[in-house]
């Protein structure tokens, strides 16, 4: 007998069960594979929400116009209005200096500013006697900030690593070594005029004979007199209105102003709203929304084919990669067709798009800066958009626009329509969760990871009954081959002995 090909197709039979186990489990992996990528899809959807029609910034978009850009520039930073604006700049905003008197190095000229001050010491022209030294410096008030302690460990320190800390400190100041001439420079990091009341202050003071003896700094930038600068405000005029700033850079209403040089004639500032950029916006909105519910849809939507089974490793074994291929692509079609979870989170992203906002303001439905639902049935919710309103509503009033998408508030009537869409985003990924879990869960901690835990164990213990099976096969087949082949020695021993006899 044969028995290898006897056990062979017996055991084919005892498999049948094991292989509807091993397909179920196939099953349950596409469908947790497929829920994973509609969260996939809804993140996209809400990263994109949060980064484009929730934040002020896409809608306070404008084009900027100075009729001397060389002088003046401006760019808008959160204002949500317009403006035209004469601004006359009388002078500019200077930072505090204070640069060494003479060269720092003795008349060798050998020091080396990378190295220990230990072994450096000797080449400086002048010598310190204490290790510690301090900084005080200008802040961005015009107030002066509190002075800044430093201690030097010659054995560890150079002078280029005393300078980088320095640098790194909350000082308030940059310093540098010019190598070619042996000084030492310190720039107050802010600019402007210290003041107490109405008494110039110096916005940079030092102590320590390492910085006025060893480098030949000044005591402070006032006394620097030719090797140091006094801090100065810029002095503009805005409006007809005399001001002074301690930066050259500084805000009003939203919008921030660069002073570049001091003309002293009027120079003409305007802003305008930029609508195709605002435009551009939304409709990128418009358009991701419809491709994520589109491909939720479809895949909702998707056709159910139950005679195509997960193909066994046998079966594999027996077809072409295009047949194989091609069945799978059948097999994994429509495993969330009809799905409650997804369906529930599609119309109650309509809704959160359909009602009214309490904003307050001009707008309180998609519908009055022209986004309607498509009136085809077949797009199954998606929006489009009248360009021609949308643009006007932008232009009339981008703040309202703005509002309509993002107002916040107690209830649900007062939220914007960004915001419900997030909500219902993040609901609806959580509920997918709860069925399909994410690349962070263990299977015991979601549905379909459970089944597939408990198909796991269906189909080890079965395999155990099968591997038992398959040896009393070979315990049953084995035995009757022994019996026939003493049935045949029987024969063959009875007929030689009739045989000899006759």
């Amino acid at each position: 007998m044969d028995i290898d090909t006897l056990v062979k197709d017996l055991m084919k039979a005892e498999r049948m069960p094991l292989d509807k186990l091993v397909q179920k489990k196939q099953i349950l992996e596409w469908q947790r594979d497929d829920y994973r990528s509609m969260n996939t899809l809804l993140k996209e959807l809400d990263t994109f929400t949060f980064d484009g029609v929730l934040r002020q910034a896409t809608f306070t978009k404008k084009h900027m116009t100075s009729s001397n850009e060389s002088d003046v520039s401006v760019k808008n930073i959160n204002s949500t209005s317009n403006m035209d604006t004469t601004i006359k700049v009388e002078q500019l905003a200077k930072a505090a200096y204070i640069n060494s008197s003479t060269s720092i190095k003795n008349s060798t000229g050998t020091f080396d500013p990378n190295g220990k001050l230990v072994d450096q010491r000797a080449n400086l022209a002048t010598d310190y006697t204490s290790n510690t030294f301090s900084i005080q410096s200008v802040q961005s008030d015009g107030s002066m900030g509190e002075a800044v302690s430093f201690t030097i460990d010659p054995a560890v320190d150079s002078l280029n690593s005393i300078i980088s800390k320095i640098n790194q400190s909350s000082a308030g100041v940059n310093a540098f070594f010019d190598s070619q001439t042996g000084k030492v420079s310190l720039t107050a990091k802010n600019s402007g005029d210290a003041k107490s009341g109405t008494t110039d202050l110096p916005e940079i003071v030092l102590s320590g004979d390492f910085l006025t003896g060893s480098l030949n700094l000044a005591a402070d930038n006032q006394l620097a007199g030719a090797n140091g600068q006094v801090g100065q405000d810029a002095k503009v005029t805005i409006n007809g209105l005399s001001t002074t700033r301690s930066s050259n850079t500084f805000q009003i209403n939203g919008f921030e102003y660069t002073l570049k040089a001091a003309s002293n004639t009027d120079i003409m500032i305007s802003s305008s709203t930029d609508v195709n950029g605002i435009f551009d916006s939304i409709k990128g909105f418009v358009d991701k929304y419809n491709e994520i519910i589109g491909k939720i849809n479809a895949k909702t939507s998707e056709e159910r084919y139950r005679t195509y089974k997960p193909l066994t490793s046998e079966q594999k074994e027996s077809m072409e990669d295009r047949e194989i291929e091609l069945w799978e692509e059948r097999a994994k079609s429509g495993m969330l067709r009809g799905d409650t979870t997804l369906s529930s989170g599609l119309n109650k992203l309509r809704m959160d798009l359909y009602g009214s906002v309490n904003t307050g303001s001009t707008f309180n439905q998609l519908a009055e800066i022209g986004i309607k639902t498509s009136p085809n049935y077949l797009d199954k919710g998606k929006l489009i958009i009248d360009e021609a309103k949308l643009r006007d509503a932008i232009s009339k009033d981008p703040n309202a626009v703005y509002n309509l998408f993002s107002n916040d508030g107690p209830t649900q009537e007062d939220k914007g329509v960004a915001r419900r869409l997030r909500a219902t985003i993040s609901t609806t990924i959580k509920n997918i969760e709860q069925k399909a879990g994410n690349s962070l869960r263990t299977n015991s901690q979601f549905s379909i990871g459970k089944l597939i835990m408990s198909t796991d164990s269906s189909i080890n213990a079965f395999e155990d009954r099968l591997i038992k099976i398959e040896d009393r096969y070979w315990r049953q087949f084995t035995a009757m081959e022994k019996a026939i082949q003493r049935s045949n020695e029987q024969s063959a021993f009875l007929m030689n002995s009739f045989t000899g006899g006759m």
